[in-house]
């Protein structure tokens, strides 16, 4: 039995798996971890391997418990992977972007898969059918989008995500909305078109903390998996722990 921890910039994700199977998922703020994870552990006795992936901030505290209590492998750039990492930067490839590339290519093996994460940034990351990752990018994601608008002009509000009833906004609210939420539905949709037309038989996968709110704004056909990445970092530890 696995324990996942994901510390991402916004919150943390703790999940516990039982082979391929997800048994618990909880989302926290970070300065809860400890608390949480006595609970689980209370819950699960049987935990005795777990991950991190960290993009945030964990304390040394946190992290000497879980050593305590687990066996932890801290996902690194040293990190077994099941694909060839083709990045010009290949140390600096963030742990998030590295489980998600191990997700595609355990959950879509010999496909050319692109994985789009929307959480606080979206990125997108690309392996092709040979198993190689080539990349991807980096975006705003939903929320900094607004925050931008709201702390980089003195005038703008600073507001939450919200539908938009049509594209053309008609007051200052409705017009940022509509910049936001049609502008990250159409730069998704022309990313993925424009891996359409280098790869064929492209397998698109929605992941992340925005997934359900902006997967029925797309046009192309997509898995929204938002538990995509969690799956990725737990076949993770399961490679690394031969």
């Amino acid at each position: 039995m696995n324990l996942i921890i994901d510390v991402g910039n916004t919150n943390v994700k703790l999940a516990v798996f039982k082979e391929d199977s997800l048994l618990f998922l909880d989302i926290i703020q970070g300065e809860d971890l400890e608390k949480k994870a006595k609970n689980i552990f209370k819950e699960f006795p049987e935990i005795k391997d777990s991950i991190l992936s960290s993009v945030g901030n964990l304390s040394n505290k946190d992290l000497e418990f879980l050593k305590r209590q687990t066996k932890v492998h801290v996902l690194n750039a040293d990190s077994k992977v099941a694909f060839v990492n083709k990045y010009a930067t290949p140390r600096t490839l963030g742990v998030d972007r590295i489980a998600l590339a191990m997700a595609a290519v355990t959950l879509f093996p010999k496909k050319n898969a692109l994985i789009i994460d929307a959480g606080s940034c979206v990125t997108y990351d690309f392996v092709d059918s040979n198993g190689d990752y080539l990349g991807g990018a980096i975006s705003p994601g939903v929320q900094m989008r607004y925050k931008a608008l709201y702390s980089l002009t003195s005038k703008l509000p600073l507001l939450e995500k919200e539908d938009i009833l049509s594209f053309i906004g008609n007051s200052t609210e409705t017009s940022i909305h509509s910049g936001v939420v049609n502008g990250i539905s159409l730069e998704i949709d022309g990313v993925i078109n424009q891996y359409k037309t280098r790869f064929k038989d492209l397998t698109v996968i929605l992941t992340g903390g925005d997934t359900h709110f902006l997967s029925k704004r797309l046009k192309n056909t997509i898995f929204a998996d938002s538990k995509f990445l969690l799956k990725g970092l737990n076949h993770l530890l399961e490679y690394n722990k031969h």
